[in-house]
């Protein structure tokens, strides 16, 4: 059996970059995370350290958050999805937060992409299909449904790589899916079959 890492190692996972993975410390720290499976460092200059699959499951697997270095109030940062009750306020400090992800995750494809491309979804996207799809609408400031109300809605699907936008504005629809395409995702216009609702089926393209 594994054994955890250790406090040090810990709180290095802990600080990772939520979206990219990326992690500091000294070199023995970031050592012993490749030497454990945890972490791996990028071929190419600068040469920096990222979580691998098992360091996020370790990093999600808590035991808490960990305390943020710049005084905020420590909740870990998620696009909005659309519906959600106790959404954040579209603050101008919201705003930096999801400028911020955005470019972490244009990083992210950047150093995780084998070609190194950012105009394509990467691996994360892929594995968080919801979040990365709403990352991509709320960084292009589309505006996300309350929990009544107009706004974009994304939410999974039974495809395995596909996630579903719903709007009652057929033209914010059709704005979605622009922003979608730019983003690196294929879309295309589907029909409820009860509701007769319009709806987007996006899904990350490969080339």
């Amino acid at each position: 059996m594994t054994r955890p890492p250790t406090a040090a190692q810990r709180r290095v996972i802990d600080a990772a970059d939520p979206v990219t993975g990326r992690v500091r410390g000294t070199s023995a720290q970031l050592a012993a995370l490749v030497k454990r499976g945890l972490a791996f460092r990028h071929p190419r200059p600068p040469h920096d350290h990222f979580l691998t699959p098992a360091g996020h499951r370790t990093r999600e697997s808590g035991p808490e958050p960990p305390a943020p270095a710049d005084g905020s109030d420590g909740a870990v940062f998620a696009a909005r999805v659309g519906g959600e009750t106790d959404a954040p306020a579209a603050a101008p400090a919201r705003l930096r937060e999801v400028h911020s992800a955005w470019q972490g995750l244009l990083e992210l494809r950047r150093m995780t992409n084998p070609d190194g491309a950012t105009d394509r979804p990467c691996g994360w996207e892929r594995a968080h299909l919801v979040r990365a799809a709403a990352l991509a609408l709320e960084s292009a400031g589309h505006r996300p449904a309350g929990p009544e109300g107009p706004g974009y809605r994304v939410r999974a699907t039974a495809q395995p790589e596909a996630v579903a936008v719903h709007d009652e504005d057929t033209a914010a629809l059709g704005a979605c899916a622009a922003t979608l395409e730019r983003a690196g995702w294929q879309t295309g216009e589907h029909t409820e079959p009860r509701s007769r609702a319009r709806y987007l089926l996006a899904s990350p393209r490969r080339v």
